[in-house]
């Protein structure tokens, strides 16, 4: 939560009580509302922004900075603040003062992490805890049964919450360890794909609020589970829209043929189109950034329904894994040579076929190639 930069509560020699008596309850504040507070947080409203701050023995500034990056509201000079809030302020400050991280870098940590678990907190109060507190019985209320739930859930919903971060820091260093050098660890050559929902202007016309909710949900629960079964990873998803990235373009190519697949094997949602560049990424707090990113995007408002466009570096990157031929010709050429040899002829797993010039705004003139799988007999499918 922001905070302001004045305000007092230290006593003659500088120095903070260091248990101040809690603030009664505004008479405006839901009992629940702060019951459950005390619950989640652990603890009792203790601190203003000013004590918080001189407790954790860290700038007003500084102390502001932080809320600030986690994303909470600005609540002036209000006791507001618990022993937890004190501890995370004396251990971000104490990384900055023990030079394991720049000021600057505190501030990105804290950022990051309150945009990633807010989200994740509206997701599981709006979706999961509200489906949880429906009132068993009639006439009683939701608030009647909200705190019990929650504080049988609590304890495990963290748990697990540690679990899963530990995991995917585990991916993520073991994706940074294999990088071929220092810069690679920021500027990566990355496959990026985008996938659309084709018409969801239109939907939103036509369709009631639930029912659009539900049919988003599905699209990013489907998308998100194609893109982690095969190795990708899902950057972020905009409602009718999925950007992701992997680290080879033969990944990338199967997550996008594997989406527009399963969307037309379901006749709930709308057509799909998929744009996928390689190229040169930068990478910044989860997301990626770049030329090859707008690529990878442009590609996607130009590709037919139900249909997958790349550039011609995915293109060539492909051709160089041996995951598709140059040309339907070449292939048939390899084909005989090998048959003449008696060896196996090659076994490609793509066709790509090469489209008419266009220009594409901000990037100049691209040469897209329609990218499709080839069946057994060696051919398009």
């Amino acid at each position: 939560m922001t905070v302001d930069d004045t305000g007092s509560g230290a006593d003659g020699d500088g120095r903070v009580d260091p248990e101040p008596a809690p603030d009664p309850a505004d008479p405006g504040e839901d009992p629940l509302a702060l019951r459950l507070e005390g619950l989640i947080l652990g603890a009792e409203r203790r601190y203003t922004p000013f004590q918080a701050a001189r407790s954790a023995g860290v700038s007003m500034e500084l102390a502001s900075r932080f809320w600030r990056a986690m994303g909470f509201a600005d609540i002036g000079q209000a006791k507001a603040l618990t022993e937890a809030d004190v501890l995370a302020l004396r251990r971000l400050a104490g990384l900055v003062e023990a030079g394991l991280l720049s000021e600057a870098m505190a501030v990105q940590v804290a950022r990051s992490t309150g945009q990633t678990t807010a989200r994740l907190a509206e997701w599981q109060i709006d979706s999961f805890l509200e489906g949880l507190t429906e009132p068993p019985e009639p006439g009683m209320t939701r608030t009647e049964v909200t705190y019990p739930i929650v504080e049988l859930l609590l304890p495990e919903l963290q748990e697990f919450l540690v679990y899963v971060w530990r995991r995917q820091l585990a991916a993520s260093a073991g994706r940074v360890i294999q990088a071929g050098d220092d810069e690679e660890m920021v500027d990566r050559r990355l496959a990026v794909g985008f996938a659309d929902l084709v018409g969801f202007t239109r939907l939103t016309r036509r369709m009631e609020e639930e029912e659009l909710g539900e049919l988003v949900e599905a699209f990013e629960t489907t998308s998100a589970d194609l893109v982690a079964a095969r190795g990708g990873r899902l950057v972020k998803t905009l409602g009718d829209e999925v950007l992701y990235a992997a680290d080879d373009a033969g990944t990338a190519a199967e997550i996008a043929l594997l989406l527009v697949e399963t969307m037309a094997n379901d006749e709930t949602m709308p057509e799909l189109r998929v744009g996928i560049a390689f190229g040169t990424v930068t990478t910044r707090m989860g997301d990626v950034f770049g030329t090859t990113v707008n690529l990878a995007s442009r590609l996607t408002s130009i590709a037919p329904k139900d249909a997958v466009l790349v550039d011609t570096a995915f293109a060539q990157e492909l051709i160089r894994t041996r995951d598709a031929p140059a040309s339907e010709a070449a292939a048939a050429e390899e084909a005989a040579a090998a048959e003449k040899e008696g060896e196996e002829p090659p076994v490609y797993r793509f066709a790509l076929q090469p489209m008419w010039q266009r220009p594409v705004r901000g990037l100049g003139v691209v040469e897209p190639w329609l990218l499709t799988r080839r069946d057994s007999g060696g051919g398009e499918s």
